[in-house]
């Protein structure tokens, strides 16, 4: 069998080649070395693998194991219950290590070794040549909008060190923009004609080319189009141009990248690439997704802020690889060789599987697994770590975070939707009236011809059939006005202007931080006075997420940071009184005093040793405090700075430090206390970590006195039951955590006890078995824990709260009475969702809370199935009313919730629910939550959130609003409307949005009003003109209706008419049903609209007809003629259309005044000028002579006062006969306004207080909020994360250089 045959079997069957011995040919190598690959420096073309396509990545069991990423963990000597990778079996090798392979840390291959050549899943260092050739980054490959994003399956392959072999990856340029250069025109025409009217009107300015049809000049259509586009055009690029502003900025940000030779060179983040080396130093953001290599901390640690992800302040803990952690040099990187191989591009923020492949000096590979833990993803802050190497593995749209931002969508309006449904209605009308007066020019020109003898008259069929086209095109043309032209364009001109007026509006600016609001899609204006649905995010959008140590029970005495009158007690009451509060500065004087002020030393012995026992406990439980937790302390410019997981834990820590009890150094073994000033050492013996199961975390410390003693806090519930009998202060305690929790605090308990050194030895030998544990190592630890942690002595509970932003309940609880759902979606644990949605109004203490916390698809169905049909059971009996109910649901259980079959129970359940939390969600289920309700309600959705996980569902929602804060840009970027203030949201909503709402509805009807009563009389004329298509108009002047003589009124009532005030509108948020309701603008009010402008030009056509019966003759002996009574019909029609646009203008400013009265005096000045000029330079003929005749003429001026006056009085009858005996909501509202009348609503607060406090209390009881807000995903342990810190020794760390 020869050499090439054998050669081909191996490399076809992965399995023969295993055990392989190494071939010579081969440079003593792996044996698949020399198959050609992507990043091969050779290959021949003999080895060829028939089997397997070329471009495909080698098997993975060709390197002897399987590949280590699918039922991997991080792999971490830190993570808890590690798994070995598949395949290796820790009880066959005994020490792990599979046989035949290096596993040496220090063994990787070093720059003065000969350097590998390259292979298939291995590539080798590029030749020098290649490593300074400029590489070009691919950017995203073109596609057609239709055609869908090529899925990519299987695995990545990056090359370490080789910048040429891994050309093929997208750059890190990212672009949000809407438009290119390329893609401006395209898109924005399909956009602009998918708009009826624009279309319509291209299609008349079409036909108006055709010569001998149209009746009116060529060009009177085409160029307000042009302008019309123009004007749209022009918004679009300055909309555009902003977004491509901030591209240029994020793209221009500079990062430090390792060159070959070992140095730093600063890049913009555009020209990062895949396989690049990045030093990122503190507070620095992550230009791209990057595998952590190695930090300045000890064993690789970094602290990132994901506030730009997913809104969450506090710090998260990356980890890099042991394998790497001690590469803390540029050359130790540079000698890097092998290559990453990792999952496809997704969009999953929480998830990552990757394995690095790194040759030894040996030049056998060796597998380093990858998790989440390693990675470091765009758009996260690096915090409180002087820098750090990272991998770059996604650039650019590939990185999770573009992955999560969806396309920005092109909204529609629903009253754009109507407006398109109204002209289509318009245009039917239209067709009507052309194929209505077509025929009677058939009926003229078929019937009576004979008695039309002068007129030459085609007889044959094909001509009369041709005449009967053409007729038809020449009354649409004459008609088109029926549809406003300037509708589309004063329309955008006035939502710009409201978007301006709502970027100016002072009451949204936040002075603060120097953020105004900003509308960035001012299409959507309207919408904001429509919603019916707010979803939003809780971290950094409802709170600061900023915790602080507010208040404390120690001993059974409640000690605030401020204490209320009320509670405080006075003269000789508060004497020895329990009851009283005192406040933390009382607390610390006590304990620096060693005479107890609170006691009278006159008083008897027994009450002295009280005091002493109390003084003892305040004691025990700030060393607690002060001691029991996985804090680091930093100290920066002098200042101590804590870095916790959780932002709970770094508030009570600096609690204990206000109180005296200062935590400022960890060692590996133990921490140091200044305790009142003296620095004492405590041993941290072990640590049991804080989970969702356990709710509670305990440590077990060796006192400067040398005495063990275990501290534990935890939720209430089940420090409680861990209590040794006759506790002297459960029933204080209690009564103190019911009063924190009605103020909508985290608590925690806080106990301790003695334990001796026999039963820690025992104990320890126990906790150190379960420890070396590996399968189900964390339930073995908790059940060790269990052992201790019993026979508790009660010391106090403590009060933490979650701050919110300013002014949220009283927004929330405004929204609410304006007729606005709120639903929560957050990241965050269920507890806390339900505490914040307590102290933020969001739940009353009169709901009922539907918690749905199911593990399974069936159990989820069954129990919403069930709590459905008792909700409705009770409806239909009368015992429950609506604002009865909050429905609280976790995102396991929402996982199913949302699935086809379910999704409809759920929602129908939700809809019935005043108030709806979802909890531990992902950006994903946010959005999806978002899309159901939109697409089975008929509802108008607000989205509103900060971070970068809200991205998805603010562009979900019809409108969505990114808060512009702390918690950086993202999603304001993305966002229609950027607010700096989850309270501005009151005033945008309920002042803006139905004042925009409002606006627009006038404008649109009043547009459609003025164009039907014009263009109406040219229909009537019609029947007097023989239906031959004559004009009653000059052609130039019916243009200029449109364009100039009726522009400013629509414009000034949608720019600046108010129905009314913003005072009232804030006073009665009722107000903002009518949006809601879509009461301005149904289809029953276009329909009165139209009515109204057919009687309106029937009465204007009617009596100017009957006034000029048989023509009028004037002094100087001359008939009027055509053009005096069509110029003076004309403005007795626009005297009619501004009297009505003054009848519905509900504020009068000057910009009103120059509008309406100003329009017609332009007008009467105007036309006399034009009338003159215009004949004089062969522009118009029609007008030739008319001035002089048509301004001296008293019939003129007795029209121009009789019909409009006529007209209008019906309108003002009707408006009176409204106001008085069937008057709105808002009608009352404007009364209330004009007479300033007060309003005595009775007030009943003091005996709502008592309620509330009452029901507080019992809800309480059932459910009470703990404050621990720790990241807890099994892949770090805790208590050896702050073993690997000595914060005496700053100073020594590697500098990374």
């Amino acid at each position: 069998m020869s050499d090439d045959f054998l050669r081909l079997v191996s490399q076809a069957n992965p399995a023969s080649r295993e055990y392989q011995p190494a071939n010579n040919n081969n440079n003593g190598y792996h044996p698949s070395t020399s198959v050609s690959g992507p990043y091969a420096n050779s290959s021949d073309p003999q080895l060829l693998d028939p089997f397997f396509d070329d471009d495909d990545d080698m098997p993975d069991s060709a390197f002897g194991r399987p590949m280590p990423m699918e039922s991997q963990e991080s792999g971490l000597p830190l993570a808890r219950s590690a798994a070995p990778p598949a395949g290796v079996s820790k009880v066959m090798l005994g020490d792990g290590v599979p046989q035949g392979w290096n596993f040496d840390d220090d063994d990787l291959q070093t720059s003065n070794q000969r350097p590998f050549q390259g292979s298939h899943s291995f590539p080798g260092q590029a030749s020098s040549t290649l490593e300074k050739s400029p590489r070009k980054s691919k950017k995203r490959a073109w596609r057609w909008p239709w055609q869908r994003e090529k899925v990519l399956e299987g695995e990545r392959v990056v090359a370490l060190n080789n910048r040429a072999a891994n050309a093929e990856f997208i750059s890190n340029y990212v672009s949000t923009s809407k438009y290119n250069m390329i893609t401006f025109v395209p898109k924005f025409l399909a956009e602009q004609f998918s708009k009826y009217a624009n279309l319509f009107f291209l299609f008349t300015a079409c036909i108006q080319q055709i010569p001998d049809v149209s009746p009116t000049n060529q060009y009177t259509t085409i160029v307000p189009l042009a302008v019309v586009l123009l004007a749209s055009a022009f918004k679009e690029v300055q909309e555009d141009l902003k977004r491509h502003q901030s591209d240029s900025e994020l793209n221009a940000r500079k990062a430090k990248v390792l060159e070959s030779q070992g140095t730093f060179e600063e890049k913009k983040w555009k020209d990062i690439s895949v396989g690049d080396v990045v030093r990122l130093e503190s507070n620095e953001f992550i230009p791209a997704d990057m595998v952590l290599l190695s930090s300045s901390e000890p064993e690789g640690l970094c602290y990132i802020e994901t506030s730009n992800l997913d809104g969450e302040t506090n710090l998260k803990i990356k980890q890099g690889s042991p394998q790497t952690s001690t590469m803390t040099s540029p050359h130790m990187v540079t000698s890097l060789r092998g290559s990453l191989r990792s999952e496809q591009p997704n969009n999953s923020l929480y998830t990552f599987e990757g394995t690095l492949e790194l040759l030894t000096s040996m030049g056998t590979p060796k597998q380093v697994p990858l998790g989440p833990d390693q990675l470091l993803l765009r758009g996260a802050q690096i915090r409180n770590t002087p820098w750090l190497y990272g991998l770059v593995v996604f650039t650019g749209h590939e990185t999770k975070l573009m992955r999560n931002a969806t396309a920005a969508p092109i909204k529609r309006t629903a009253v754009e939707r109507q407006v398109n449904v109204q002209i289509v209605y318009l245009f039917i009308l239209l067709l009507l009236l052309s194929i209505g007066s077509t025929i009677g020019s058939s009926i003229r020109t078929w019937f009576l011809s004979s008695a039309q003898w002068y007129l030459v008259e085609t007889t044959t069929l094909s001509a009369r059939a041709k005449t009967f086209i053409e007729d038809i095109l020449t009354f649409i043309i004459l008609y088109n006005n029926l549809i406003p032209i300037s509708l589309i364009v004063t329309m955008e001109v006035v939502k710009f202007q409201q978007a301006q007026l709502i970027n100016s509006d002072l009451d949204m600016y936040y002075a603060r931080t120097d953020t105004p609001a900003l509308c960035r899609t001012s299409s959507l204006v309207e919408e904001l006075g429509q919603i019916e649905y707010v979803f939003s995010d809780k971290t950094g959008t409802l709170t600061r997420n900023e915790m602080e140590f507010r208040m404390c029970s120690i001993a059974g005495i409640a000690y605030a940071d401020v204490v209320d009158d009320n509670r405080r007690g006075d003269g000789e009451d508060s004497k020895g009184n329990e009851d009283v509060w005192r406040t933390f500065a009382e607390m610390k004087a006590m304990l620096e005093d060693n005479a107890n002020p609170f006691v009278d030393p006159s008083a008897s012995g027994s009450l002295t040793s009280d005091a002493d026992r109390e003084k003892e406990v305040i004691g025990e439980f700030l060393t607690l405090l002060a001691v029991c937790h996985t804090v680091i302390p930093e100290e920066k410019d002098g200042k101590l700075q804590y870095q916790a997981s959780s932002p709970d834990e770094a508030a009570l820590v600096a609690g204990a430090e206000l109180l005296g009890y200062q935590f400022h150094i960890r060692k590996p073994k133990s921490v140091f206390v200044n305790v009142l000033g003296v620095s004492q050492e405590f041993q941290i013996l072990n640590v049991c970590e804080f989970n969702s199961t356990r709710k509670r975390m305990s440590t077990v410390v060796r006192m400067p006195d040398a005495t063990i003693k275990l501290f534990t806090k935890g939720a209430d519930t089940v420090i409680l039951e861990r209590l040794s009998k006759n506790q002297p202060y459960t029933e204080k305690t209690l009564a103190h955590l019911e009063e924190y929790a009605t103020d909508g605090l985290r608590t925690l308990c806080l106990a301790s006890r003695d334990i001796s050194e026999q039963e820690y030895r025992q104990w320890s030998t126990i906790y150190d078995q379960a420890a070396s544990t590996i399968n189900g190592r964390g339930d073995a630890l908790d059940q060790a824990a269990e052992l201790i942690e019993k026979d508790l002595f009660l010391l106090g509970a403590t009060a933490i709260e979650d701050k919110l932003q300013e002014g949220v309940p009283d927004t929330i609880h405004t929204l609410q009475q304006a007729g606005i759902k709120v639903w929560v979606l957050t990241g965050d644990r269920q507890e806390t969702a339900i505490n914040i949605g307590m102290s933020c109004r969001l739940i009353s203490e009169s709901m009922n809370l539907v918690i749905v916390n199911e593990e399974t698809a069936q159990g989820t169905e069954e129990f919403l199935s069930k709590r459905l049909a008792a909700i409705k059971n009770q409806r239909s009996t009368g015992e429950l009313e609506l604002e009865d109910l909050a429905l609280v649901i976790d995102g396991k259980s929402l996982t199913f919730a949302l699935e086809k079959p379910i999704s409809k129970v759920f929602l129908e359940l939700a809809i019935m629910c005043k108030a709806v939390i979802c909890c531990r969600v992902s950006p994903l289920q946010k959005a999806l939550v978002v899309k159901l309700v939109k697409k089975n309600q008929k509802a108008i959705l607000l989205a509103i959130g900060d971070g970068a996980n809200d991205v998805s569902m603010i562009q979900a929602a019809h409108v969505g609003v990114g808060i512009s804060g702390v918690e950086g840009l993202q999603a304001a970027r993305s966002a229609d409307v950027a607010i700096s203030q989850f309270r501005y949201l009151k005033k945008l909503l309920l002042v803006h949005g139905s004042w925009s709402y409002r606006r627009l509805s006038k404008l649109i009807l009043y547009s459609f009003y003025k164009n039907i009563t014009l263009y109406m009389t040219q229909f009537w004329f019609s029947f007097f003109n023989n239906f031959s298509g004559q004009i009653a108009y000059e052609s130039w002047t019916l243009s200029l209706y449109n364009v100039v003589f009726t522009l400013l009124p629509p414009l000034v009532i949608g720019v600046f008419d108010q129905f009314v005030s913003a005072r009232i509108l804030d006073r009665y948020p009722q107000l903002y049903i009518l949006g809601q309701k879509n009461e301005f603008f149904t289809s029953k009010a276009f329909w009165m609209w139209v009515i109204n402008a057919l009687y309106h030009s029937v009465i204007l056509f009617g009596f100017s007809v009957i006034l000029w019966w048989g023509d009028i003759k004037q002094a100087t002996g001359y008939d009027t003629g055509h053009w005096f009574w069509g110029t003076t019909l004309y403005l007795a029609v626009l005297l009619t259309v501004l009297g009505k646009a003054a009848l519905i203008s509900d504020i009068w400013t000057k910009y009103t005044v120059a509008a309406i009265p100003g329009s017609f005096a332009f007008t009467m000045v105007f036309l006399p000028i034009y009338a003159v000029v215009a004949p004089a330079i062969g522009f118009s003929k029609e007008y030739e002579n008319i001035a002089p005749r048509l301004w001296t003429d008293a019939v003129f001026y007795f029209v121009l006062l009789l019909i409009p006056i006529f007209c209008l009085s019906r309108d003002l009858a009707w408006k009176y006969y409204k106001r008085t005996y069937m008057p709105s909501s808002y009608h009352i509202a404007q009364e209330l306004q004009k007479y300033n009348i007060p309003d005595y609503r009775p007030r009943q607060e003091q005996f709502q207080k008592a309620i509330k406090k009452v029901r507080a209390v019992q809800r309480m009881r059932r459910n009470r909020g703990f404050a621990f807000s720790q990241t807890e995903n099994g892949k770090q342990d805790q208590a050896k994360l702050i073993r690997a810190y000595d914060t005496s020794k700053s100073d020594a760390k590697p500098s990374g250089y």
